[in-house]
């Protein structure tokens, strides 16, 4: 595929533990994607040929894992490191059109950055949600379904509206709280656009659980910010790119090709190639 020239950045720290099969993911896509250690954009502890530049990127990933061992909260000791140290080149970044995203822990940072579900402009900010421990109390790992809500995200707007797609999931801290009045909040997201997925049943009808499987607000399983290039979501893409790492395969036609998360990630890409 001709994506050498794409570069997308895995922002890691201690704790972070899915940023090698999104990178292997997006690789295959392509794109020339790279682990990046923070202390890398930091420009610290690093020598001159480790130190590495946001700008230079075309997009930014925030993986999954367990980021500063998820104390205080999923995702708020990396979101407090990135907020000092590299959080007026983020807001650019952001600025600029670019796509962020986050998956699983990742989400739970953006949130905690204040940059989902946002506002205006690109700001880092006080959050004004969280993501917290499943209704069911305990960790869910599982094929998760959900199905794409229209809105603002450019990279699904050929996808008809409704289409469903089979992502993992695995978290212990997945279900969104909005703050303030959590109705009114979920249905002026609705009006802009933010909500990215809701969790469906197999057949897509309603989630109850498992298929919701953490009792988020609205069902709603990503968000983005009102701009739709910043997005989060709790279940993997990565983890549904080749159908070998189909829990079913054996039965449903074996494991040679890809997944769903090949063409979600494949429409971000597509997107992010794009001409500034």
């Amino acid at each position: 595929m001709g994506r050498r020239n794409l570069r997308v950045a895995l922002l890691a720290i201690e704790g972070t533990n899915c940023d090698d099969e999104l990178r292997v993911a997006l690789s295959a896509l392509g794109a020339r994607a790279e682990v990046v250690q923070l202390k890398q954009f930091e420009r610290r502890e690093v020598s001159a040929p480790e130190r590495r530049d946001l700008s230079d990127y075309s997009a930014l990933f925030v993986p999954g894992g367990f980021s500063g061992g998820d104390y205080v909260r999923a995702g708020a000791i990396f979101a407090a490191r990135i907020r000092a140290s590299i959080g007026s080149e983020l807001e650019e970044f952001v600025r600029s059109g670019r796509i962020v995203a986050g998956v699983c822990n990742g989400f739970q940072v953006l949130t905690e950055l204040g940059l989902l579900p946002g506002r205006p402009g690109g700001h880092l900010g006080r959050a004004d949600a969280v993501l917290m421990t499943n209704d069911s109390g305990h960790f869910e790992c599982r094929p998760t379904f959900l199905a794409w809500q229209g809105g603002v995200f450019a990279p699904l707007h050929e996808t008809p509206r409704g289409t469903r797609f089979l992502f993992p999931s695995a978290h212990g801290e997945g279900k969104l709280v909005l703050g303030g009045d959590a109705e009114a909040r979920l249905r002026e997201l609705e009006r802009s656009g933010q909500i990215l997925f809701r969790w469906v049943a197999p057949d897509g009808g309603p989630p109850t659980y498992p298929w919701n499987p953490n009792g988020s607000v609205g069902d709603v399983a990503g968000l983005t910010n009102p701009e739709g290039n910043v997005f989060g979501l709790m279940p993997h893409p990565e983890r549904s790119f080749f159908r070998a790492q189909a829990s079913d395969f054996t039965r449903t036609g074996g494991p040679v090709g890809f997944g769903d998360g090949h063409r979600f990630l494949e429409a971000v890409l597509s997107y992010a190639e794009r001409p500034a």
